[in-house]
């Protein structure tokens, strides 16, 4: 399946003015493995992201096994390893949610020592798609998260006829997300969340999300993947 993401001005201004047309012409195709914990509900957000945007395409492959934490982790190892494509990127998508916190912490250590990037929220991924309205410093309930977020997106939509319901696999939210929110707040909010907590006990990190470094690498805001790609058509590859 293949995803774009847009390249920075900037950063295109680093690519050799002297280029052969073919090679200016040509496609740059970056490789994603993103497996998640939830069978739909994370795998129906990410494949929502724009599929292409002038040359940079992204060939994303998506897995929801619908398991616990480390299992993602290993899985994410597994299929990276199986496989015959060399993969840029390969991130594992889990909550904390009940797991237990040695499973939690276990599972980031493994993945870290095996170059497998995290995208892990505590306690929910829903966190994520509430700070698209609101900072959130104090921890809740997925079931608590769910209603701030129907409430968040019918203040927006004020529609009283047809009120908007979350339902956890809707193959919708990156759609109401961009209309009634802001992923930029969000990721203000995620990064500034991310900042005050230190250590490898992970699962006190309450609220806490690292969604947002996978969504600067998913729309092209990411520097240094940014550079990556740059280093990748520069040699040709």
């Amino acid at each position: 399946m293949a995803k774009a993401i847009k390249i920075d001005k900037a950063l295109e201004k680093q690519f050799p003015s002297n280029s052969s047309k073919k090679k200016n012409d040509k496609e740059l195709v970056t490789y994603f493995l993103i497996v998640c914990e939830g069978k739909k509900t994370e795998p129906n957000y990410f494949k929502s992201f724009p599929k292409k945007v002038g040359k940079y395409v992204y060939n994303i492959e998506l897995d929801g096994g619908g398991i616990s934490t480390l299992k993602v982790v290993e899985k994410a190892i597994e299929l990276r390893d199986k496989s015959t494509q060399k993969y840029d990127r390969v991130w594992a998508v889990f909550d904390r949610d009940s797991f237990k916190a040695n499973s939690f912490n276990s599972a980031i250590l493994k993945a870290k020592a095996n170059n497998i990037a995290c995208a892990w929220s505590n306690e929910a991924f829903e966190l994520w798609y509430l700070l698209h309205f609101q900072y959130r410093n104090s921890g809740m309930k997925r079931q608590m998260y769910e209603k701030a977020i129907e409430d968040a997106v019918n203040e927006k939509l004020k529609n009283k006829n047809k009120p908007f319901k979350y339902k956890k696999n809707d193959p919708n939210m990156f759609t109401i997300l961009s209309k009634t929110g802001s992923q930029d707040l969000a990721i203000k909010w995620a990064e500034d969340l991310d900042t005050k907590f230190v250590g490898q006990n992970f699962s006190q990190y309450n609220p806490c999300t690292k969604v947002y470094k996978l969504v600067l690498e998913l729309t092209g805001k990411s520097e240094e993947l940014n550079a990556e790609l740059v280093e990748k058509f520069n040699k040709g590859e």
